[in-house]
């Protein structure tokens, strides 16, 4: 019986040294094989390897894939302007060096998340620190693309490559949202405000540049109109000066008519000197003296 049981002690023993020194590594993940005390790290990749058994040596297994840590709680973040935001960011990472990472983490693979989430708050506070809050609410990407940028150039002593960092909250405290919120409408009310002052001031420019312009053209058509009537006016006193000059008399008798027709209304009663050379014409058609019986009929009918 004693030998029954210590050949069953012996074949376990030999099962569990013969399969401590067999590592399996499927496809999805790396392997780092490392002496006691985690000297002499060598890193193979999937497939069947063989080692030491436990005590003399261990693994560390890696997960290859991209991996992803969201926060289960959004972080707060403080803006530039003293506004406080609710973020919740997701990063996106995947191990690219597990040797890196066996070194750094002395084998503790399991505290990798914990120290991505450390460089995430890091990074993401130093891009909220520097924005307003209307800066920090309309440029989400350019925050991103910053703190991976920034994640990045501490993950890579890691052996940790960052693949994407995203934001897919940003809100803020439910006491201060109200305010805020009243303060980013006063903003864009005033903004507002001083466009249509701006467009106001830009019409009435506008409007005294087009008065300017009209005048300037009114002002040069009536100069081009007076100096085409006075040129008018020459020719046609030129005209009548060549007409009456060839014959005085009717020229006279021509201005007399036209005297008369502005004096003499219909209605009008003139008691005149019938000598009175103003109606010279009256008495005889060349304006001379009347004879005696044309004198007496014009006295009459004076």
């Amino acid at each position: 019986m004693n030998r029954i049981v210590a050949l069953v002690i012996v074949v376990v023993a030999v099962l569990f040294a013969g399969s401590s020194t067999l590592l399996v590594v499927d496809q999805r993940h790396q392997a780092v094989v490392y002496s006691r005390g985690g000297v002499d790290p060598v890193a193979v990749g999937p497939g069947l390897h063989f080692k030491l058994p436990t005590p003399l040596q261990g693994a560390m297994r890696v997960d290859a894939r991209v991996q992803t840590l969201e926060a289960s709680n959004p972080d707060r973040y403080t803006t530039s302007d003293k506004a406080d935001l609710l973020v919740t960011p997701v990063l996106k990472y995947r191990v690219v060096d597990p040797l890196k990472l066996f070194t750094q983490t002395e084998g503790d693979a399991q505290s990798v998340p914990g120290r991505l989430a450390e460089f995430t708050r890091a990074a993401l506070g130093e891009a909220f620190g520097k924005r307003s809050l209307s800066d920090a609410l309309a440029q989400q990407h350019d925050i991103a693309s910053e703190a991976r940028s920034a994640i990045a150039a501490r993950t890579g002593a890691l052996g940790v490559e960052v693949v994407d960092v995203s934001l897919t909250r940003i809100d803020l405290p439910a006491a201060a949202a109200e305010a805020a919120y009243k303060r980013m409408v006063v903003a864009q009310e005033q903004a507002a405000s001083d466009e249509r002052a701006q467009g106001a001031a830009e019409a009435e420019q506008i409007k005294a540049d087009a008065e300017r312009q009209r005048d300037a053209v009114l002002a040069d058509a009536y100069k081009t109109a007076q100096q085409i009537k006075g040129e008018g006016d020459a020719k046609a006193a030129a005209i009548a000066a060549d007409a009456f000059g060839r014959d005085p008399g009717f020229y006279q008798f021509y201005q007399s008519l036209q005297a008369y027709r502005s004096v003499i209304k219909p209605s009008d009663v003139v008691v005149v000197d019938a000598d009175n050379d103003f109606f010279r014409f009256m008495r005889s058609p060349d304006g001379g003296a009347p004879s005696n019986g044309q004198a007496a009929a014009a006295s009459r009918k004076h």
